[in-house]
């Protein structure tokens, strides 16, 4: 921690910082308990920093879950000789936006390019399908769905339960081509990570 850092801080900061210090020894320890009440703490903020840089409410949510996602699997990436557990988080949020920022702009360029067509993305819905062969698989399907954010749960149900293709939905609900695939591959992602999430 540098020292104009250290300076600046007040003795309710560092409580903070001592119980924020401890979440991440708990959640060493996969204490569940510990790792939602540092998702309380700090989710509000990693969302207004990610908003800020990525300007999409929809993004912003999934940078700050695989955010959180990260520090779950590997909080021992938390070096506390480099700064404080919220400024750990909020720089692995700004890392991500940037980056999402980055392949938005990328893909965004692509497709200038290809003229007409946008760029194809890989489509996870058939790993999806193979996950939910089974009834309860079914079920949590449907559970995963249903926490999906409103747009992204539109575009899905319109595609793989009234068959329509990515150029159908664009149409029917008039938005641009691009916004479809991509509010479809986070969709998709996001119910990969939750079947993933309900097999633990």
């Amino acid at each position: 921690m540098d020292t104009a850092e250290l300076m600046e801080r007040t003795p309710v900061d560092e409580l903070a910082e001592v119980r924020d210090r401890d979440l991440i020894r708990r959640i060493s320890r996969s204490d569940e308990e510990a790792f939602r009440a540092l998702f309380r703490r700090h989710a509000p903020t990693a969302a207004a920093i990610a908003t800020r840089i990525v300007r999409q409410r929809f993004l912003a949510e999934e940078i700050v879950q695989e955010t959180f996602l990260a520090v779950w699997r590997a909080p021992a990436a938390f070096d506390p000789e480099r700064g404080s557990v919220r400024s750990w988080l909020m720089g692995l949020v700004h890392n991500r936006a940037v980056d999402a920022v980055r392949r938005e702009e990328a893909q965004r360029r692509r497709a200038e390019s290809a003229g007409a067509e946008t760029v194809a993305v890989e489509d996870p819905a058939p790993l999806v399908v193979e996950e939910a062969v089974l009834p309860q698989e079914r079920q949590a399907v449907r559970a995963a769905l249903a926490d999906l954010p409103r747009e992204q749960r539109q575009v899905i149900e319109l595609m793989y339960f009234e068959g329509k293709t990515q150029r159908q939905v664009s149409a029917e609900l008039s938005l641009p081509l691009g916004t479809v695939k991509s509010r479809t591959l986070l969709a998709m992602r996001k119910l990969r990570t939750a079947l993933v999430g309900m097999e633990r």
